[in-house]
């Protein structure tokens, strides 16, 4: 990537990005394709914070979006509302883990700049975060390890990092987000059958997405010159011949009932009209490993 990148890294009072490329004073990244796409719901979660009544708040979202200079391309969802409420669904389950396992361990697989962390940390709860060099490289500018938490520099498909996992209290909440869709649908499974063989008792949070959001998401990647996803899966209760139990799924749009009573009205009012258009598009799903 060039020295210098498009994008600002303010964001106002409506959720609007204002500025100039370039900027100075701002943090340059140096990101694989596939790595720089984590700027889409780093800037929503941002957008999203800055309205009235979020689904979500993110301080450290607006900060880092402050800070980091970057292709504003990564910005340009329209309305941004999808990235948000799919995190949204991510932490609901998240919580429902904690609730049950407060000093349990969860691990943030393809974590990019995500903050799960700060918005559930319940004072008990340990944490990795993990992805690749670049991303860990430009999340250690912002983020520290701890006690509790730590970073972890390796790829989702290695193996060594299973031992580390290994070494923290269980039980295990794995949470992948937006990551196994640019993965082949070989180490997709490979990835959850190491997961499912060395945790047993553990319980997994991913997303899936269909063949047909797939050619659609294909067609925008080459249109807007970004990384296009590969693995589709109309059914994530297919996955459980890998020897997961699908316990509970759902959709940015039929958010689980837990999400929906907390709602702001915009959204209470909206996803019942996007329903036709994004329900069958993907689904969160929630595993246990028995």
């Amino acid at each position: 990537m060039p020295d210098t990148h498009e994008g600002d890294a303010r964001v106002d009072s409506t959720g609007t990005l204002t500025g100039g490329a370039g900027e100075a004073g701002k943090h340059e990244v140096r990101l694989g394709a596939v790595q720089q796409t984590l700027f889409i719901p780093l800037v929503s979660r941002a957008r999203e914070t800055n309205r009235w009544g979020p689904v979500l708040r993110d301080p450290k979202a607006v900060e880092l979006v402050r800070a980091i200079g970057y292709d504003t391309k990564y910005a340009e969802v329209p309305g941004g509302w999808g990235p948000v409420l799919r995190t949204a669904v991510f932490d609901t389950y998240a919580r429902e883990f904690l609730a049950r396992h407060p000093a349990g361990t969860v691990v943030e697989l393809g974590t990019g700049l995500n903050t799960r962390f700060e918005r559930l940390d319940n004072g008990r709860l340990h944490w990795f975060d993990l992805d690749l060099p670049d991303t860990i490289e430009l999340r250690r500018a912002f983020f520290e390890d701890t006690g509790r938490r730590r970073m972890i520099t390796a790829s989702a498909l290695d193996e060594e990092w299973l031992d580390v996992v290994a070494g923290s209290p269980g039980p295990y909440l794995f949470v992948t987000e937006g990551m196994l869709a640019y993965f082949s649908e070989e180490d997709v499974h490979g990835l959850l059958t190491r997961i499912v063989r060395r945790f047993p008792g553990s319980f997994v949070v991913l997303d899936t997405y269909s063949r047909q959001m797939i050619e659609r998401q294909q067609a925008m990647a080459a249109a807007r010159n970004v990384s296009a996803m590969t693995w589709a899966c109309d059914d994530p209760g297919t996955l459980e011949h890998l020897g997961l139990e699908l316990i509970d799924s759902a959709t940015i749009t039929k958010p689980p009932r837990a999400m929906r009573r907390k709602l702001p009205l915009r959204y209470r009012i909206k996803l019942p009209l996007a329903d036709r258009e994004y329900g069958k598009a993907g689904r969160i799903a929630f595993f246990r490993v028995p």
